[in-house]
């Protein structure tokens, strides 16, 4: 994953209850900046770290993610208070995707996306537990007539308390009903074969292994970073053993749909 540093903040993203910001980097790149020190913390951020680049690695349509050095010194250009704030709390490391000028949401209505896509999608989000891919929020970007998946900060919401961790790879995430790309997807017994082949154990250790240490200290439930990171790819293997369990969920929830 490449590392980059913000050189200019540009623009807050209002629409974004974490307030993301779209800012210039050394590269001379625009991205969308995900901050650190935001209500929902570093556990966001390896959220979108993680679940991001699992769906980048396997072929799905993720813009790029990067890690992002941010300076507090940032803050002094700054008017609004609430922006100078966020900006201090989240000195150093942070995460950024790709900015997609002119990108529009996904619309159930305009776009029709193929079923092979969409079931990859459905299946994803699954994997990952993503509660905000819905109607209402759909989080799919749509950019030169192509699908981006962003904001994957909901996702792995188990780390947000450790206790029974295991148990919780069974889950077989029934809001997979309200996922807005289920009415074009019919093919989630193919996709799950592809996927499973495509998740290996390395890919999952790899992209833990990215997971900056400075987002990993402070939780008691772990002795050390590695104790910790190794929880991570414990819970992502065997949730991947058990897919037939949401799988047969999304072909449940699915039926129902139609």
């Amino acid at each position: 994953m490449r590392k980059v540093t913000a050189t200019r903040y540009v623009t807050p993203l209002r629409e974004g209850g974490s307030l993301p910001a779209i800012i210039e980097a050394d590269d001379d790149g625009l991205y969308v900046l995900k901050f650190r020190g935001a209500g929902q913390g570093a556990k966001a951020l390896i959220a979108e770290l993680v679940s991001g680049e699992i769906g980048r690695t396997i072929g799905l349509p993720v813009p790029e993610i990067v890690l992002v050095e941010l300076s507090e010194e940032l803050a002094r250009t700054e008017a609004d208070p609430e922006i100078q704030d966020l900006i201090k709390a989240s000195g150093g490391l942070n995460l950024a995707l790709d900015y997609l000028p002119g990108a529009v949401m996904f619309s159930q209505v305009a776009d029709n996306p193929a079923d092979k896509l969409a079931s990859s999608v459905v299946w994803f989000d699954a994997y990952i537990t993503n509660v905000d891919r819905t109607i209402r929020n759909p989080n799919i970007l749509v950019w030169h007539k192509k699908l981006y998946l962003i904001d994957h900060g909901a996702s792995l919401y188990f780390h947000h308390t450790w206790d029974n961790y295991i148990e919780k790879t069974g889950n077989p995430f029934k809001v997979i009903k309200d996922h807005v790309l289920l009415p074009f997807a019919d093919s989630f017994l193919e996709v799950d074969k592809e996927m499973k082949s495509k998740i290996t154990k390395k890919l999952i250790e790899d992209i833990i292994n990215q997971i900056p240490d400075s987002w990993l200290t402070g939780d008691s439930a772990f002795s050390s970073i590695n104790k910790y990171k190794e929880a991570y790819i414990k819970y992502l293997s065997m949730r991947l053993q058990q897919s037939h369990l949401f799988v047969e969920e999304a072909i449940r929830a699915r039926s129902i749909y139609i």
